[in-house]
This record gives C-alpha cells, structure tokens and sequence, in this order.
C-alpha cells in the first residue's frame, strides 16, 4: 500500500526509464538552451571574448569618394555636360583625324577648288583644292597641340616661380613681384608678333612664347595660396624639426595650393587655341600648309566673295572649341573652388 501511494505521489518518476546519456530529453527542461541576445557572438569580437575596434574606413578611399563626386557633379551639370561632350568630341577627332578624314588635308585638287558644299566634299574646299572638313578635323590636332604644351610650360614656370616668390624673403618676393607686373604690362600678342616676327613661325618655337605669356598670371595665383599656407602649423613644425626650404615648399606647400592652378589652366586652353589662331591668320603661327584653324579663316577671309563657306565652317569650328572648354572650366572652377561654395551657402 506505500508503495502505491508513492506511486500516485509521483506519476512518471519511474514511469520512463533512460537508457543512457542519449536520452529524449524534455523539451521544457532547463537542460536546452534558448536563443537570445547573450548566446549569439558579436562579429567583432574573438574566441576569448575580446570586442576588437572597428577598423577605419581607409583614407585613399574616402579621397576616391569625394573626387568621385565632384566630378559627378560637374558631369550632371548640364554647362558641365555639354562643355564635356564638345571637349570630348575635339579630343577624339584630334585622335582618330586619319581614320575620319575622307582627304588628305594638304592634297591639292585645282578642278575643283573654291566649291561649295557636295556630297563629294561636305563642306566644300579652299583656293587650292583641298577638302575643308578634313582641314578642319586635322586643324584639331594642331590646336590641342599647341595649346596643351603651352599650357603645361607656363603652368611648370609660373608655379616654380610663384612658390619662390611667396615663400622666400621679402627681397625676392618684391623682385619677382616686379618681374610679374612687368612681364603683364606688355600685351600677349604684341610681345608673341615681336618675337615670332624675329625668329619667324615654328610649330616648336610657337607653345613656348605662348606658354610664357601665362606664366605671370600663374605665377601671381601660386605666390598668394603659398602666402596663405605657409602660415600654417604643419608647415612652421616641419620649419623646426629641420627641413629644408625645398622640401617644405614642394612637400608640404604645394600639394596645398596647386589644385586651383590646375583650374585655371582648364579655363585658358580656350584662350591658347584662339591664341594660336589669331596668330596663324596674321601668317606667323603654325606654318602652312599646316591645316590649321587660323589658316582656314585667312584663307577665307581672302576668297570670302567667292566661298564664305570657307570662314562659316571654320570659324563653326573655332567657336564651338572655345565654347567647349570654356563650358567645361567654368564648371570644374564653380565645383572645385571652395571660395564660390561659400560663396553660395551665404
């Protein structure tokens, strides 16, 4: 009888026997574990329960991102836009002049000179005979290679010299101050006819003068950024750990100051490549029959009675360069300057 009422005491006790350590167990015993916050493992941390920092974002990345977009803007932009369309369209002719030209641009065809436009020549020819579309196309190419090179010749002297200026004594700032205004008093295409009228017209000779009459105006805009940085903390502790004037200037200052350079030079291309052809129509640019953009508009300009096609297309030509790039600069200054963004959130 005790027996039996332990029994009734506790249904089950003995009622399953286990039969070893594989066993059911029971689902709402203590023994089975529940998911929650404390049994998951946090990604960062290790075996031994350590919380590991999360790692940074790597700088190089961070500077891709943003440069990313700036240009993003400036290819959104819809001044940007078509500057950048134009500016590629002249690139690639420039490139690919030989596969695109129907003609060679200095065959000479007397038959059929000073015609109009044809489906044979589509944009007509000249006093000689010669294809006008295909001048025009290798005319690119002999624009961008005159402009560039300028460009980079007065970029590399006016900053070589603008980072001395802003960076030296007083003595030789005044000096190169001096040398600046006097080099900017004389007109660009005054002192390029001078020179070019007394060593006559070169196709290498022609960047360089060009070049050097941008070089005070860059050399102006670097010596005020190199004013304006050499102020600052990193530039006075690299001054007293030790280092040297030309490691400071083209270490620490110039990084600093070189992106509105770079600017500014998109925005003068324009100015080369008209440059380039004021000076080819007065016959002391590039030399002919070089097809160049200046060329065509003098010769134009000589037959415009029997052919104005000759001045139309070609001066087409020069505008919608001009137009392009300076579509292109306006937009990359307006991004990329952080005055005119301070400007606009005022």
């Amino acid at each position: 009888m005790a027996d039996f009422k332990d029994s009734q005491k506790n249904p089950g006790s003995n009622s399953q026997k286990t039969s070893g350590p594989n066993a059911q167990k029971n689902p709402g015993s203590n023994s089975q574990k529940t998911p929650g916050p404390s049994s998951q493992k946090n990604p960062g941390s290790s075996e031994t329960g350590e919380v590991k920092p999360e790692q940074p974002e790597p700088r190089r990345s961070l500077k891709t991102k943003f440069k990313a977009s700036k240009f993003k803007k400036v290819i959104t932009s819809p001044m940007g836009f078509l500057g950048f369309i134009i500016v590629l369209i002249i690139i690639l002719l420039a490139i690919f002049a030989p596969l695109i030209a129907p003609y060679d641009p200095l065959e000479i065809n007397i038959a059929h000179m000073l015609e109009g436009s044809s489906s044979r020549f589509i944009m007509g020819t000249d006093n000689l005979g010669r294809d006008i579309f295909s001048r025009i196309i290798y005319g690119s190419r002999i624009a961008l290679m005159v402009a560039i090179p300028a460009i980079i010749f007065g970029v590399i002297v006016g900053m070589f010299l603008g980072i001395i200026s802003g960076y030296s004594t007083e003595r030789v700032d005044s000096f190169f101050i001096v040398l600046f205004d006097t080099m900017r008093s004389l007109p660009a295409i005054i002192f390029a006819i001078t020179v070019l009228a007394i060593i006559g017209p070169s196709m290498y000779i022609l960047p360089i003068i060009m070049g050097i009459t941008r070089v005070p105006i860059y050399g102006r805009l670097i010596r005020a950024s190199t004013l304006r940085v050499k102020e600052n903390e990193y530039v006075t502790a690299s001054r007293a750990l030790g280092g040297s004037s030309l490691s400071i200037m083209f270490k620490h200052i110039l990084p600093n100051v070189i992106a509105p350079l770079f600017i500014q030079a998109a925005m003068d291309i324009p100015v080369m490549i008209t440059f380039e052809a004021g000076l080819s129509f007065l016959g002391l640019g590039v030399p002919p029959p070089t097809p160049s953009w200046g060329h065509i508009l003098r010769t134009g300009y000589l037959n415009v009675r029997q052919a104005p096609h000759i001045v139309i297309y070609g001066g087409i030509a020069l505008i919608l360069a001009t137009l392009g790039f300076t579509l292109l600069g306006e937009t990359l200054r307006d991004v990329f300057d952080p005055k005119l963004q301070r400007r606009g959130n005022l």
